[in-house]
């Protein structure tokens, strides 16, 4: 089973692609996690994404998807992966599509949280310096490290032109998995394992 968790930033699809990869014993893949753990290990698809992130450059939709067919033919994955936050473009979805074949992707969630909501909550979020963990103002930190900041990126008006990014290249992704039948809609807004308990159930 492969399924694929889109939202715009700060609608929480790290956290629940985690739960929902738990949850059916799935692999949770996420794009740049991968460009990390590639560049770490000094594989061939790392120190070729490296030549590209050096310069400035993006790394080419091509590359990163080697990556995630590469990741999800593992032996851990073979009962499926949940890929998280990616492709984010139409451009990215097709050509996914071409290398899966007729399997393809099965499930398409998008988590949908109002533009007003996602900026409240991700100006106010701050990160573990140490494992990158979010915390909201209200809650502990209680990862066993010390020391959060805020990224740049995070702050009103980064998050502001990032919704606006995510909207025009996302967009027609929408429309190109509800042509396919297999997008489903998922209130972001409510609380963690309310969220949780939906995007089960939308798969059933």
């Amino acid at each position: 089973m492969l399924i694929v968790l889109l939202g715009p930033p700060g609608a929480g699809k790290g956290t629940q692609a985690k739960y929902i990869a738990e949850s059916l014993g799935l692999v949770h893949v996420a794009s740049g996690d991968l460009l990390r753990e590639h560049q770490a290990k000094g594989t061939d698809l790392g120190n070729e994404a490296k030549t590209y992130m050096e310069t400035g450059a993006l790394v080419p939709d091509d590359l990163v998807i080697r990556m995630v067919l590469d990741r999800i033919s593992e032996e851990d994955a073979l009962k499926g992966a949940v890929l998280d936050g990616f492709p984010r473009t139409e451009v990215q979805a097709k050509t996914l599509d071409g290398h899966l074949g007729e399997s393809g992707i099965d499930f398409v969630l998008l988590i949908e949280v109002p533009n007003g909501h996602l900026v409240e909550r991700i100006a106010n979020r701050r990160l573990c310096e140490t494992c990158q963990r979010p915390f909201a103002p209200w809650e502990t930190q209680n990862c066993g490290h010390e020391g959060l900041y805020q990224r740049d990126d995070d702050k009103a008006e980064a998050v502001i032109n990032r919704l606006k990014v995510y909207e025009s290249q996302t967009s027609p992704l929408i429309e190109y998995y509800q042509l396919q039948g297999k997008l489903k809609n998922i209130d972001g807004t409510n609380e963690i394992n309310v969220v949780t308990n939906d995007l089960l159930n939308a798969i059933k």
